[in-house]
């Protein structure tokens, strides 16, 4: 049996715990005393602790994450409860900031803050040795990137075949845009270049066709960034299906970077483009500083030149930006030909420095993960509730691109924001919500609103929907069809009629 469960919860299954295989990957002459254990968050807390115990390890180490620390919460009660004499570490960005401002952290025997790939293999081995650390917080530090083991041989076939496949170049960001934790790092730091091709190498040797890199801002060092780049452009040369995904500056982009991305075939790079806001005042408000003018050339070149996918986020609720002013950018992103916005509300994550802005601005958010902005002077709680419903119908209705030309018919020459805005608001007023809605009922209700909110001929609604199940290999659906009568129900239920019979 192990000594040491290292144990997180991802988000979803195609998800895989990063942070945990770095750990794993540097515990050095613990490693063979340590396994890791990955859970979804639809698993009930009470299954995730039987697991845990079946290895009857001495040592716990939870990967907190905000997605998952109220599990993680319900998790660690009931560890100490079980095995009172089992040693409860945690570590994570939801645990390295404001630890006093969270009881159940009573409940664990250790903190780790930061990076941890260092400061647990340590904490473990005193441990282990019956030397217990009087201070129950202990800081990752900043560990030397070159002398990391990576984590890229823990990846498993079935992980290759099913999951996302996280990688990295780089960590740290030198921007100090203040709703994002990375604007806590001190310096951006560097993986050895050599060492990360040949792993990555290895990946694709093995199979490996996708892959994220978690880089705050992967155009950073430009050199660095061709070598990667020109690495994948190699592969895709000799016949390799490669898709990857980077995270970029905005307004950097020169021309021998751009003539390297115009030569990757369409569908093989998507592009994270962290706009924000299009507010000036906003974003120097923020520390979020940017020339909008080279973003939007930026913009242009790679939507009308190169096949780079792009998607982009734009948060709502910043402080002091209106509702008004965020539709404005969000228009102004579609003009763009951006095919992917993501629309989120701002968030006060634990540590942030857009905290200090919450007095000024009458800033009040949900103390629950994950934390979202509940109104401001800008936005009242009302408008905000109208945002959050923009933001999941904008996701199911366009960024998935099953609605491409119907919702282009639905903004029509008006603003998208505010046509989109107003088929939200009747959405969830005749569904009662604007998510969760299967594929055809979705084309069932935007089809009705375009009729009869818009005036729309119907001929003209059914084409433009049926046209865009044919983009993307579907029959055309059945529309205004006249809903099944259902059944009427028995007086006895069907499982009692089961057992009377």
């Amino acid at each position: 049996m192990p000594s040491i469960v290292l144990a997180t919860l991802n988000a979803k299954y195609a998800h895989s715990a990063f942070g945990l295989r770095y750990l794993l990957a540097n515990m050095g002459s613990l490693r063979d005393e340590t396994t890791m254990l990955e859970f979804t968050i639809e698993l009930r807390p009470v299954d995730v602790v039987e697991a845990i115990l079946a290895h009857e390890p001495r040592i716990v180490g939870l990967s907190v994450y905000i997605w998952n620390v109220e599990l993680c919460r319900q998790i660690a009660e009931l560890l100490r409860r079980l095995a009172p004499a089992l040693t409860i570490v945690v570590g994570g960005p939801e645990v390295s900031h404001e630890i006093d401002d969270q009881p159940w952290l009573a409940e664990v025997d250790y903190i780790v803050c930061g990076e941890g790939e260092r400061a647990f293999p340590e904490l473990c081995e005193r441990l282990l040795s019956g030397r217990r650390p009087l201070q129950r917080i202990v800081d990752g530090g900043l560990p030397d990137l070159e002398a990391l083991a990576l984590p890229y041989e823990l990846y498993s076939d079935d992980d290759l075949r099913q999951r996302v496949l996280y990688v990295e170049a780089s960590r740290g960001c030198p921007y100090r845009c203040e709703f994002c934790l990375s604007s806590l790092d001190k310096r951006v730091r560097a993986f050895p270049l050599p060492k990360l091709i040949a792993a990555f190498e290895r990946l694709i040797d093995r199979g490996a066709r996708r892959f994220k890199f978690v880089d705050r801002t992967f155009n950073l060092d430009l050199a660095r960034s061709a070598a990667i780049l020109e690495f994948f452009l190699d592969h895709i040369g000799r016949g390799a299906d490669l898709f990857v995904h980077f995270e970029m500056v905005p307004d950097r982009l020169p021309a021998g970077l751009r003539a390297l991305i115009a030569r990757f075939p369409a569908g093989s790079l998507q592009f994270e483009i962290g706009i924000q806001t299009l507010d000036d005042a906003v974003g120097e408000r923020i520390k979020r500083r940017q020339d909008l003018g080279k973003t939007f050339d930026n913009l242009r070149f790679l939507r009308t030149e190169t096949g780079v996918h792009m998607h982009t986020d734009l948060i709502a609720g910043l402080p002091g930006e209106s509702a008004g002013s965020f539709g404005a950018g969000l228009d102004r992103l579609i003009a763009a030909g951006v095919q992917e916005i993501q629309l989120g509300l701002l968030k006060r994550l634990r540590g942030a420095p857009i905290a200090r802005h919450s007095e000024d601005f009458g800033m009040v958010y949900d103390p629950r993960p994950p934390y979202s902005l509940l109104r401001s002077d800008a936005v009242d709680f009302a408008t905000m509730q109208r945002l959050r419903r923009l933001s999941l119908l904008w996701d199911t209705f366009w960024n998935r691109g099953e609605f491409t030309q119907s919702m282009r018919l639905l903004w029509a020459d008006g603003s998208p924001f505010e046509r989109t805005l107003a088929f939200a608001d009747w959405l969830f007023a005749e569904a009662g919500r604007v998510h969760s809605i299967a594929l055809h009922k979705r084309a069932d209700y935007l089809a009705r609103y375009l009729i009869q909110g818009l005036g729309l001929p119907k001929e003209q609604v059914a084409a433009t929907i049926a046209a865009d199940f044919t983009a993307n290999g579907r029959p055309a659906p059945e529309l205004f069809a006249a809903p099944k009568r259902r059944r009427s129900a028995k007086a006895t239920p069907p499982r009692q009629q089961r057992h009377l019979s």
